[in-house]
């Protein structure tokens, strides 16, 4: 007796093909949205730079000894004032710290100056000793960090 059940094709029909395309091709989208970009980056360097900043005020406060941020192109480091002297701060966060790969930075003191590097002392009231400016930038976006002559560090997107 021959089988007379109708043979069913073996593979995927295009339907089945195109669903599955375009569940991977959303999978992929979502993941590429999910990769911080130069915008993403640059705002968390900022931000926590600032945060930084603001820790090393509050420090000059609570430690009842000045402290000083130390800004370059490279980098920036925090010292506090100690027996007569300056020395590196100790500390989480205030430690030496080098900008990312790929950022840039413009230090712009009060007064429009403008160089590789910038000191900025906190004292004990938390009144820093002049104003300051960084532009700091990775690829197309920017950013700008300003700390005032009354202590306040704020990061604002490029103006």
């Amino acid at each position: 007796m021959a089988d007379t059940r109708p043979t069913r094709p073996n593979g995927f029909s295009l339907v089945e093909m195109m669903v599955v395309l375009f569940v991977m091709a959303l999978l992929a989208s979502v993941v590429v949205l999910m990769l911080p970009g130069d915008a993403d980056r640059l705002r968390r360097e900022s931000e926590r730079f600032a945060a930084r900043v603001s820790a090393a005020r509050d420090e000059a406060i609570a430690g009842g000894a000045p402290v000083a941020v130390v800004v370059s192109e490279a980098g920036y480091y925090f010292e506090v004032r100690r027996a007569g002297a300056w020395s590196p701060a100790e500390g989480q966060g205030l430690s030496l710290s080098n900008w990312s790969d790929g950022t840039t930075v413009a230090v712009a003191v009060a007064g429009g100056q403008t160089g590789g590097r910038a000191r900025i002392v906190f004292d004990t009231v938390g009144l820093a000793s002049s104003e300051l400016r960084l532009h700091i930038a990775r690829g197309k976006a920017a950013r700008s960090v300003t700390i005032a002559r009354d202590g306040a560090v704020r990061a604002d997107a490029a103006s």
